[in-house]
């Protein structure tokens, strides 16, 4: 079974001791507390993404590189294929990276569905730009403290440099399509 087959609290407990560091140490490092980092390397529960997002920048890897599965083939793919998407979400949150498979990309594009009620969890926070349009449904972006009630067809530029999350606090499925650069997913 190779790593990216591996459950993610798994995965992400073989890279940490392949790093040799201690839960403890990564606590320390990320601001998780020990106890989440344990309980999430068990698989007990699903990590959201800001939290993930924390493990991963201590392990020097980024969304798409934890979640893809080894390359093979180094040539870029022209035509990426629904199932080619690489899913980094988690908890209700999907989030599709069309990956082609290149090693160096200065843009990441995501398919997003939220399910009612589902959020990204913590303030996200990453260097760079994104934008945004609401293909179905509405979010409730927050940015820097501020509230936005997008509906479907309204688009939204964000500094991912400042805070911010998504929540779908209506009864029925939101769709974004999103595009991030430079590409930390």
């Amino acid at each position: 079974m190779n790593e990216a087959a591996l459950a993610p609290g798994r995965r992400l407990s073989q890279i940490r001791q392949a790093l040799g560091l201690s839960q403890r140490r990564v606590a320390e490092l990320s601001g998780i507390t020990h106890s989440a980092i344990s309980t999430i390397e068990q698989d007990k529960v699903s990590p959201a993404l800001s939290t993930l997002q924390k493990l991963l920048k201590v392990y020097g890897l980024s969304l798409s590189e934890f979640f893809s599965e080894p390359k093979t083939d180094t040539t870029p793919r022209i035509v990426v294929r629904p199932e080619e998407c690489v899913e980094i979400g988690s908890l209700g949150v999907s989030l599709q990276l069309v990956d082609n498979g290149a090693a160096k990309r200065a843009l990441a594009m995501l398919l997003e569905r939220y399910e009612p009620g589902a959020s990204t969890g913590e303030k996200l926070r990453h260097p760079g730009e994104e934008t945004g349009t609401v293909l179905e449904g509405e979010i409730t972006l927050v940015v820097n403290g501020q509230r936005f009630h997008l509906n479907c067809g309204e688009s939204y530029v964000i500094d991912t440099g400042l805070p911010h999350s998504f929540t779908n606090t209506s009864d029925r499925p939101c769709r974004i399509v999103s595009a991030h650069t430079p590409a930390t997913f």
